[in-house]
């Protein structure tokens, strides 16, 4: 793409041909984290244990993520290199509903990553770019779209200011609300843990995701209030639903990538989800990305759509 064309975005589901996506990267991360730079509690976890992923690791993981995208004539955008700085997690730093890409008002250790999207931003017209006010904090982890509606994973005022891993708070919600008058937009409240995490849900695509045209991946224990969780249920259907445990959770089940309706790029270690999505008549190209998912996401983290059919 040269420099001066633009970018129409369109993302109208989880699931459309993907067209164009930003991929982070795995160079140049810097030193293992101490405990006090980790700001989820996965580092936390693997720097204790003294199992937090290598760069070579990560590098390899990506690799063959990207290899895998080329494969189905995927454009692969990448952030700007920062030294010492971990940028594999591009979703969080945007996303895009129809055609208006929202620029994350996130947490300010990671806001240095921004910057390293300004010449994929500069490709596309600046009326379809939008600034989040500065009240409303969001990650790009947090929002699903499903037909008309967006989901998005919330926490309440009590919560947002007692837990570093609470990212997204009601305002964000309030604001694209009103900025997709179209849509319906709802509020998911997720259970959170700055120090266990096993009792953490980071974002709303850790434990729901839309997979096809009408399945999705659900951890019900993961959400406070069960009226959410009943609302989904009536709304996908149980059938359609694919339910993960509490440990299937933890180990990002849900936080798998599609490509297509029918085809999606699934973690090797998820065999019953995997097996249940080739039940679907799903393609699954599965590869390993354990290394990465100790740092608290996986194939969708990964990514940040910009363009699906």
């Amino acid at each position: 793409m040269n420099s001066n064309s633009k970018i129409s975005l369109s993302v109208n589901s989880e699931t459309g041909l993907l067209k164009s996506v930003v991929l982070g990267i795995p160079n140049d991360i810097g030193p293992v984290p101490n405990i006090e730079e980790c700001f989820d509690p996965s580092s936390i976890y693997h720097v204790e244990n003294n199992s937090y992923p290598s760069e070579i690791d990560i590098s390899k993981e990506m690799t063959d993520f990207l290899e895998l995208l080329n494969k189905y004539n995927v454009e692969v955008l990448r952030p700007e290199n920062i030294l010492n700085l971990n940028q594999v997690f591009a979703r969080d730093l945007g996303f895009v509903i129809q055609d208006t890409f929202l620029i994350s008002n996130i947490i300010e250790n990671r806001s240095s990553e921004i910057p390293a999207i300004d010449h994929i931003l500069a490709q596309i017209s600046t009326e379809k770019v939008l600034k989040i006010n500065s009240k409303a904090k969001i990650e790009g982890g947090d929002v699903t779209i499903f037909k008309d509606h967006v989901f998005i994973g919330a926490s309440n005022p009590t919560d947002f200011n007692k837990y570093k891993v609470a990212r997204t708070n009601f305002e964000a919600v309030d604001f694209i609300k009103n900025n997709f008058p179209n849509k319906k937009v709802m509020g998911f409240e997720l259970f959170k843990s700055d120090n266990y995490k096993n009792e953490n849900t980071l974002h709303l695509d850790c434990c729901f995701q839309p997979v096809s045209n009408d399945l999705a991946i659900i951890a019900p224990d993961s959400f406070k209030n069960k009226s959410d969780v009943v609302y989904l249920e009536e709304l996908i259907g149980k059938s359609n639903l694919f339910y993960i445990s509490k440990d299937e959770k933890n180990n990002m089940y849900s936080n798998i990538f599609s490509i297509s309706p029918n085809v999606v790029i699934s973690d090797s270690r998820f065999s019953r989800l995997n097996s249940w999505l080739q039940q679907k008549d799903i393609l699954v190209e599965d590869i390993n990305y354990s290394e990465i998912s100790k740092m608290g996401g996986l194939f969708r983290c990964s990514t940040l759509p910009l363009i699906r059919e």
